[in-house]
């Protein structure tokens, strides 16, 4: 056991250094050269030892590569919520999510005291449909406890064969008691950007995940948008909510289109490749045109990053809630069984040099997301001048509506305030911001 146990020793400090020992002479070599670097010799006799008696005197045998692989995934999930090992499987499903398809529920998700926590669900998918929301602590998988589980293995249990269900357990801040949602599994098909026109000449944007293709459909979308104004856009509101993020170099690509020079972004890290400066190039799409920039608690990550961007150079105002305040960037490292390791590497920082990490974007107007309700009876209108017996005419004569348009207006805004009030206030910031723009801008 003890020559076993200093072969694995030696293994280890070959893999810590990235080598492989093969002669004896080489690793004895490698062993001193190893000890005047500062690896923690003793502390790899701890693991040595560790893996000696659980191979020995666990309960059940123990496969050497599910010892080893765990150790893996400690050593990462130890350092912080973002860092992880992705297994074949999980590594093979991170590259496809990137891509705007993958099979689950269409939640992101993190953990947060042993628990899964939702970070935002996605757009158009059976958990935003369900009724799941972002801050959501589940706590059940069906029948299965999540405490105690990593995230791969919570992620691997809520994927499944589309069409199938499953049910989870949600803890949600002001419930008395947990919630059970039923949820059916399906094939999600992310589609990361939407757009519409929201009043005459002002637009709507909503990116709802940072992937590889997000930028160009972002432009296709502003050039539609701006066809549909007769070419001309009067503003745009950007609707970043419960957006988790995604992809950095997506993000700076969005922050990109808006901006016409300086920085966008930049990243500080151990390692020279961590170290990174992104500036814009001299177009934006909306050729000046003022933008609203929506977020709430579940805008994270690259959504900081856009929001943070625009807010430094004054491009665009930021309204809502403070962001989730994700302010590090993750490396993907493959490994070379297929595997891959994801840590942290940098953190980014705002053009003058805010650090997000857990700390947000403060919005320039903070806007609880609240509800309004229709207060008066439509039946009854308010009495006007115009409706006094002998009232005076007006001297240019009666303005004459036409037919619906002034009353198909004032109905499609009081339904915008009821169904969304952060964008129906949005769009009035935009309109305000229109009229103080120079003519022919």
């Amino acid at each position: 056991m003890k020559v076993v146990t200093r072969n694995l020793l030696l293994l280890m400090i070959g893999v810590v250094l990235g080598v492989t020992l093969i002669q004896g002479g080489d690793v004895l070599a490698e062993r001193e050269e190893s000890s005047s670097n500062g690896i923690p010799l003793g502390e790899l006799r701890v693991f040595t030892e560790v893996f000696s008696r659980l191979k020995k005197d666990y309960v059940v045998p123990v496969d050497d590569k599910v010892l080893l692989e765990s150790a893996i995934r400690g050593m990462l999930s130890g350092l912080d919520p973002h860092s992880t090992y992705l297994n074949q499987e999980a590594y093979k499903e991170l590259r496809i999510g990137t891509t705007g398809e993958f099979g689950g529920l269409g939640i992101e998700v993190g953990m947060e005291d042993g628990f899964v926590k939702v970070v935002s669900p996605i757009d158009d998918t059976p958990a935003q449909r369900a009724g799941v929301l972002p801050g959501d602590l589940i706590i059940r998988l069906s029948d299965t406890p999540v405490k105690g589980m990593t995230l791969n293995e919570a992620v691997k249990v809520m994927r499944g064969k589309p069409g199938t269900d499953i049910t989870l357990t949600i803890v949600r801040e002001g419930e008395q008691k947990p919630l059970q949602i039923t949820i059916t599994r399906d094939i999600i098909q992310v589609r990361s950007v939407k757009s519409r026109i929201l009043d005459e000449g002002f637009g709507y944007v909503r990116v709802s995940h940072f992937q590889s293709n997000t930028n160009g459909f972002v432009r296709e979308a502003v050039s539609k948008l701006r066809k549909e104004s007769s070419g001309k856009l009067k503003g745009l509101v950007l609707d970043l909510r419960n957006n988790p993020g995604g992809m950095l170099n997506a993000a700076v690509e969005i922050g990109d289109a808006f901006l016409t020079k300086g920085l966008i972004v930049y990243t500080e890290g151990r390692v020279a490749d961590s170290k990174l400066r992104f500036n814009a190039n001299p177009d934006d799409i909306l050729k000046g045109a003022p933008m609203v920039v929506l977020v709430n608690g579940g805008s994270a990550s690259a959504s900081e990053i856009v929001a943070g961007a625009l807010q430094d150079h004054r491009r665009a105002v930021i309204m809502g809630e403070k962001t989730f305040g994700k302010g590090s960037v993750q490396t993907i490292v493959p490994m070379t069984n297929q595997t891959a390791v994801k840590f942290t590497t940098a953190r980014y920082y705002t053009p003058s040099g805010r650090s997000i990490q857990a700390e947000g974007i403060v919005p320039d107007i903070a806007l609880e997301n609240v509800k309004v309700s229709a207060s008066e009876d439509p039946a009854v209108s308010r009495v006007k001048e115009s409706d006094l017996t002998k009232h005076l005419e007006n001297e240019n004569g009666s303005a004459k509506p036409q037919a619906g348009g002034a009353n198909e207006g004032k109905e499609k805004k009081s339904n915008l305030a009821q169904t969304d009030f952060p964008l129906y206030e949005a769009l009035n910031l935009l309109k305000g911001m229109s009229i103080l723009q120079p003519q022919g801008s």
